[in-house]
């Protein structure tokens, strides 16, 4: 199945016709159970795909106000805009009653839920199906899907309930799971869940193009054991995506993040959309506007701006041009003029680099162009800029037709060489050779004898703005002073975790047990 037609299949499909999903828009109500339609026919064995395929769809749902949340607490990033809360999130103010906060755990556990409806579906199909394989891997998918939301709702909140089926109802009697013993139950799922999945990069799948497969399962798995500081284990799971030789670093680091990076030798999990190739009508497209820049003279005529809510930090900015970067730094940064001159203001950073500007290679030019104050952004994110000459011909909305990146090679061979600092073996690659690959991408030397200081440096160079990667970088190795810039004071015992939502402590009261012990 070609990757259009079968995202404009998940953009048609309901599961209206096989599972009732009801959950309270209010944001303040429990979720509400899943109620299984009667007269379902489970001999009817072709309705698992459309199971599977429903999975996807929610997958690429990610709501616009969950990656903030989870990515804004490094110093690769500032948020901007007018939710205060999220400002002091960043600076590691917390306020439980937050609706990001609340609405983030509803996203997040309302997939789970669903994604358990639709494994639970299928293991009814399976009883009748000609080949039980297939539906052993559609739910080995579905559990990757699975894993991946609750590895990102533990990095924001430790301890979790870890579900087991569909039913909310058990959310009020599941006792509270350490951050540790989430990561394993991941790594347990996925260790089930590999053997089940397709030996094939994502974009060889031809039934779901971008499709699951048992190294997306190994990536999960490697990201839970980096929680856990079980390095040997990280060594061995990205060691075996390594030594398959199905994935490669996209040549070119600018257009990974844009349209010809789709379905890319190097991503390893993609959330995609689309507009189908056609200027109106039918679109599925994430809200990239969050990230865009608000003052935006595109080079082609009418395309839109975004909200200047996501901004690189000047330290960042600053460190990037210390070691020299060009295309990571032109590729992770959009800038202003009065951006420039901000940086310009600092003596040490006096004279830039000729090719720093507000202009684009593409020709889009970034802040205001009339010489007055840009109210918001001084910097905007590269990662999620789409230029405007890659917009479909009649498209206007900022970054239609992109796709969202999850996890790619990169950061498979950098977890890699991290791991081997940590005192890890491989046969596969050495530290240097899996570090060295990455800068060899960015234009840069090799070293040798590299270090975990190496391997983080080189994270925050390549990871900027994406998942949060940075700062659970420096929680995880103890070098939170990087986190004390500006106004911040990040404290260990109170900053590593959110504190969970208030509203769901009045339906969960056990979560408050657990925090405060």
């Amino acid at each position: 199945m070609k990757p259009i037609k079968f995202l404009k299949y998940i953009m048609s499909l309901t599961l209206a016709s096989l599972i009732v999903l009801s959950c309270d828009d209010s944001l303040n109500e429990p979720l509400e159970n899943e109620v299984v339609l009667d007269g379902v026919d489970y001999t009817k064995t072709e309705d698992m795909f459309r199971l599977l395929t429903g999975a996807y769809a929610k997958l690429y749902e990610l709501q616009w106000e969950t990656y903030p949340l989870i990515s804004v607490r490094g110093d690769d990033v500032d948020p901007n805009g007018d939710q205060e809360p999220l400002l002091a999130t960043d600076v590691y103010r917390y306020d439980r009653s937050f609706w990001m906060y609340n609405s983030a755990w509803l996203n997040l556990y309302s997939d789970i839920i669903d994604y358990h409806a639709n494994m639970e579906q299928i293991a009814l199909y399976k009883e009748y199906a000609p080949n039980p394989a297939e539906a052993d891997q559609y739910i080995a998918e579905i559990k990757v899907m699975r894993a991946f939301s609750l590895f990102q709702l533990s990095r924001l909140w430790g301890g979790l309930l870890i579900t087991t089926s569909s039913s909310t109802d058990e959310l009020y009697t599941t006792e509270v799971s350490s951050r540790e013993e989430v990561m394993q139950h991941i790594s347990a799922d996925m260790d089930a869940a590999i053997p089940l999945l397709p030996n094939v990069h994502p974009n060889q799948r031809t039934d779901i193009p971008g499709g699951i497969t048992r190294y997306t399962a190994l990536a999960v798995k490697a990201l839970a054991n980096l929680e856990l500081k079980n390095y040997q284990e990280v060594a061995n799971a990205t060691g075996q995506i390594i030594e398959s030789g199905a994935f490669t670093l996209y040549p070119d680091f600018y257009e990974l993040f844009k349209i010809p990076g789709k379905l890319s030798s190097e991503n390893i999990l993609e959330l995609q959309y689309s507009d189908l190739g056609q200027g109106s009508g039918q679109n599925f497209s994430y809200l990239y506007e969050f990230f865009g820049p608000n003052d935006y003279a595109p080079a082609v005529a009418g395309a839109g701006g975004g909200w200047g809510f996501w901004e690189p930090t000047e330290k960042y900015i600053k460190f990037m041009l210390d070691r020299g970067e060009t295309v990571r730094l032109e590729t992770s940064v959009l800038f202003t003029e009065e951006g420039i001159a901000k940086i310009k203001s600092d003596p040490a950073y006096a004279t830039l680099p000729a090719w720093v500007s507000n202009e684009t290679r593409d020709g889009d030019i970034i802040g205001k162009t009339d010489g007055s104050p840009n109210p918001r952004s001084m910097f905007s994110s590269g990662k999620h800029y789409l230029p405007s000459n890659q917009l479909t011909p009649g498209r206007t909305v900022y970054g239609t037709n992109k796709n969202f990146i999850c996890i790619r090679y990169a950061e498979i061979l950098l977890m890699h060489a991290e791991a081997l600092t940590q005192g890890a073996t491989s046969s596969v690659m050495s530290a240097d050779a899996a570090l060295n690959e990455v800068r060899d991408r960015a234009g840069l030397g090799d070293i040798s004898g590299v270090t975990l200081e190496d391997v983080l440096n080189e994270k925050y160079a390549e990871f900027a703005m994406e998942w949060g990667i940075r700062f659970y970088d420096l929680v995880r190795h103890n070098r939170t002073e990087e986190l004390d810039y500006d106004v911040r004071n990040y404290i260990e015992e109170e900053d590593k975790y959110l504190p969970y939502p208030l509203a769901q402590l009045d339906l969960l009261p056990q979560l408050a047990e657990y925090e405060q012990n």
